[in-house]
């Protein structure tokens, strides 16, 4: 398990992240002293078995079934996008910008 300083790790953080997915552990230290643990994070894989959901989904006889004719026409008259709202929304004016007050200038003394 090596320990690494914190200048080190900022510097090195690609090469310290590869060799912590490779399974290392790898220990920040601030001032020789350990702070932090740099460590692979653990993700549970399973593999996947083809055919794991077989006789759960049921499709009815109909379902690919030609339309009929009123549901033919539906489907065809539908709109492709939904209709406007009966009040458009009001436009937003824009925003004037308004000048910044200039400060006035101090005068000096000479002395």
């Amino acid at each position: 398990m090596p320990v690494v300083n914190i200048y080190d790790a900022k510097t090195q953080l690609s090469r310290l992240v590869k060799r912590a997915r490779a399974g290392e552990e790898v220990v920040i230290a601030e001032a020789g002293k350990p702070v932090a643990r740099l460590v692979p994070i653990e993700r549970p894989r399973e593999p996947r078995v083809l055919g794991a959901d077989r006789g759960s989904v049921r499709i009815d006889d109909d379902a690919f079934a030609p339309l009929t004719p009123d549901e033919l026409t539906e489907w065809e008259d539908a709109p492709v996008f939904p209709s406007p709202s009966p009040t458009p929304p009001t436009p937003r004016r824009p925003r004037r910008r308004t000048p910044t007050p200039k400060r006035p200038q101090q005068r000096t003394r000479r002395r």
